[in-house]
C-alpha cells in the first residue's frame, strides 16, 4: 500500500512539473527549420515570422535553413523532433501537400505526422521566362514549345513548381527539359543568366522582370497580384484556376501540448495583425490568412486530397 501511494505521489509530481513547464513555455530558444536556402522569398517570410515570434514570446527564434529533396529534409527533421515546442518548421504546400502526393510511398502523412500551429498565407506564383525565349505572351510560349519540343528548359526549386509545370505539359501537350534545383534562389540566378529558359516561382523574380532581365507571362492566382497588376491570371488565358492552394504555415511534430500550440498560434496571429508586419509579408507576394490551429489542420488535411487528385490526373506519381 505504501509503495503504491509513493508511486501515486511521484506520478502526480511529474505531472505537475510537466504542467508547470508548459505554463512557463518557452524557457529557452526555439529553432525554426526552413526548407529553403537563405535569401529567397520563403526564407525572407520565415525570418519575418521568426523575428516577430521572438519579440512576442520572449525567447530567440533561430532560423535553420535545410534545403533539398523538394523540402523533404526539413519536414522530416521537424517530424522527428521532440514535441515540446522548441523545434518547429516553416512549411509550404510544396513539402506538405505536393511532395507526399507525388510519391508512391510518401515519407510522411501531412495530416497525422505533424501538429498544425499557424496558417501564414497564400503564395503568388508566376511563370517567368528569359528574354531570349521568342515569346512575349503565354500563348506564344505554348506555341513555341509545341513547335520546338525538348528545346526549352525550366528550373524548379520546390515541389510546387514541379507540379505546376507538369500540369502545363499535360494540359498543352508540350515537351520541356526539367532542371531541378535545391531552392528558388539558385534557379532564379540561372534563369536570369539564361542557363534555363523558364521557371514558375514567387514574386522574388519580379524585380528582374521590371528591369527587363526576365518576362512575366502569367500568375497562378485567382485574381491579379498587386505586385504585378499587368500580368494576367490563368482564367484570363483560358486555363481555369489551379485546383489546389499554394500555402505557407508553421507546424511542429505530432503530439505537441495544446497549450504550447495555442501560445505559438496566438503570438503569430497577433504579429500578422500588425499593419507593418502584414505590409512586409504582402510585399513578398503573400496574402495573409491567419487562423486557429484546428482550422489550419483541416486545411492541410483537405489539401492532401486535392493535391493527390491533381497528381493522379496528370500522372505525376513517382
Amino acid at each position: 500500500m505504501q509503495r503504491t501511494f509513493i508511486k501515486l505521489l511521484t506520478g502526480l509530481g511529474l505531472a505537475a512539473c510537466a504542467a508547470l513547464a508548459h505554463a512557463q513555455y518557452p524557457t529557452k530558444p526555439i529553432s525554426m527549420v526552413v526548407s529553403f536556402p537563405p535569401g529567397g522569398t520563403s526564407d525572407s517570410m520565415a525570418r519575418i515570422i521568426a523575428k516577430n515570434l521572438s519579440d512576442g514570446i520572449g525567447q530567440p527564434v533561430i532560423v535553420e535553413n535545410k534545403p533539398g529533396a523538394e523540402g523533404q529534409i526539413a519536414a522530416m527533421d521537424v517530424m522527428k523532433a521532440a514535441p515540446d515546442g522548441y523545434r518547429i518548421g516553416f512549411v509550404t504546400s510544396g513539402n506538405l501537400s505536393a511532395l507526399p502526393a507525388m510519391r508512391n510511398t510518401p515519407p510522411y502523412d501531412p495530416a497525422t505526422d505533424f501538429t498544425a500551429i499557424a496558417d501564414i498565407g497564400r503564395y503568388a506564383f508566376f511563370l517567368f521566362t528569359h528574354p531570349k525565349v521568342p515569346a512575349k505572351t503565354f500563348k506564344e510560349f505554348i506555341e513555341y514549345a509545341k513547335a520546338n519540343p525538348d528545346t526549352l528548359s525550366y528550373g524548379t526549386g520546390n515541389a510546387t513548381g514541379v507540379l505546376a509545370f507538369a500540369q502545363l505539359k499535360s494540359m498543352f501537350g508540350i515537351d520541356l527539359l526539367h532542371v531541378p534545383y535545391k531552392g528558388e534562389p539558385p534557379a532564379t540566378t540561372d534563369l536570369v543568366s539564361g542557363r534555363v529558359d523558364a521557371m514558375i516561382g514567387t514574386g522574388a523574380g519580379l524585380p528582374y522582370a521590371k528591369d527587363g532581365r526576365l518576362r512575366t507571362l502569367v500568375t497562378l492566382l485567382p485574381t491579379r497580384s498587386p505586385l504585378a497588376p499587368d500580368v494576367p491570371v490563368l482564367k484570363e488565358i483560358g486555363m481555369g484556376e489551379l485546383p489546389v492552394i499554394i500555402w505557407a504555415g508553421i507546424v511542429g511534430p505530432k503530439g505537441m501540448p495544446k497549450d504550447v500550440v495555442d501560445r505559438l498560434n496566438q503570438v503569430i496571429n497577433a504579429s500578422l495583425a500588425k499593419p507593418d508586419v502584414r505590409s512586409q509579408i504582402e510585399q513578398l507576394g503573400f496574402a495573409v490568412t491567419p487562423s486557429k490551429p484546428d482550422v489550419f489542420a483541416a486545411m492541410i488535411k483537405e489539401q492532401v486530397g486535392a493535391y493527390e487528385s491533381l497528381v493522379n490526373s496528370i500522372g505525376m506519381k513517382k
